[in-house]
């Protein structure tokens, strides 16, 4: 059993997904490519990945509350 953690569950939301990091990197000012970008540390990465968690929790507190 793979125990990958970036498999997108819904095959039908990797295109989203793909185009809500590239929004991301950009507003943080990441110089994220589309394929390998193993020229960027972790902190950079990390830090992709984390404000997209952020971005999408406070979506989703918003909808709970009828916003």
């Amino acid at each position: 059993m793979s125990t990958a953690s970036n498999k997108t569950n819904v095959p039908e939301a990797k295109e989203a997904m793909n185009r809500f990091k590239m929004e991301v990197a950009g507003e943080l000012g990441v110089p994220l490519t589309e394929g390998y970008n193993g020229n960027l540390t972790s902190a950079q990465n990390g830090s992709v990945g984390g404000y997209m968690v952020k971005k999408m929790i406070e979506a989703q507190e918003k909808q709970m509350a009828g916003k």
